[in-house]
């Protein structure tokens, strides 16, 4: 029987990326993308690696639709594996405006909501088959708020928090709860950050990472190490040391682009 694996925001970037590592005729694909032209072209690729694909357009903000889907293809094809990796982010403007409001709400209705939307309808179920993994993405901006990005990272940290507790609570029964904590992957998401990225990687790099960690169930898989370190190290140091290095690398206000004359 092949395996069946769940991957949200499968259209674009990481979830992408992570949908063909995990494509092969072995496995049954469930994909769900907000931009059916490219989700629909994942899919092709995916088919083309010998995996089985099913694919659904659902906003994983509409709570009862996607426990629906849910719901209905667990019941056809148990599935062993969940990725909750669908997010967005928002920062303070180059004026130095704080975020619109809107735009918290929109980053911890996908961030945190959709992943909890997406994992809990899962829970029972595989508590009931005493198997499975859920697996959710947060981010290495979860060990310590930065100001340019508030709304991101207390949804990241939230979701840090919610796996971790999971883990503790599932683990007895069978269940395999994993965080990880990327930092900085090359996508249409970090893209959009203003401050230094160092230790940039690809979506294909960071996917086969992942799923080392996942078959290795690691309680939380961060990466790459210097940022995975520089992180820690920020997260324990007072607060006026750790504010001045997040500062050296552009984390504390967006930067003006330079003038030319």
């Amino acid at each position: 029987m092949a395996r069946t694996i769940l991957i949200t925001g499968a259209s674009n970037g990481l979830g992408a990326a992570l949908a063909r590592y995990y494509a092969t005729p072995e496995v049954h694909l469930a994909l769900i993308g907000r931009d059916l032209g490219r989700l629909e072209q994942i899919c092709e690729t995916c088919k083309n690696l010998g995996a089985q694909v099913t694919t659904a357009s659902i906003d994983i903000t509409d709570q009862a639709t996607l426990k629906q889907w849910l719901d209905d293809f667990d019941q056809r094809y148990p599935i062993d594996l969940a990725i909750a990796n669908a997010g967005v982010t928002s920062m303070l403007s180059k004026q130095g405006s704080g975020e619109e409001l809107a735009a918290i709400e929109q980053v911890l209705d996908i961030n945190l909501y959709g992943v909890i939307y997406t994992l809990h309808p899962l829970i029972e179920r595989m508590r009931s088959r005493k198997t499975g993994q859920l697996a959710m993405i947060s981010s290495l901006a979860a060990w310590r708020g930065m100001p340019i990005t508030p709304a991101y990272c207390a949804s990241k940290a939230a979701i840090k928090a919610w796996g971790e507790a999971l883990r503790g609570w599932l683990a007895p029964e069978g269940i395999k709860v994993n965080v990880v904590c990327p930092g900085f992957v090359k996508t249409d998401l970090s893209d959009q950050f203003p401050g230094t990225r160092p230790t940039m990687i690809s979506a294909e790099q960071a996917a086969r990472v992942i799923a080392k960690g996942l078959a290795h169930n690691q309680a939380v898989i961060a990466f790459p190490f210097p940022l995975t370190w520089g992180m820690w190290l920020v997260s324990v140091l007072p607060f006026p040391l750790a504010s001045y290095f997040l500062g050296l690398f552009g984390y504390n206000r967006p930067r003006s682009p330079r003038k030319t004359h």
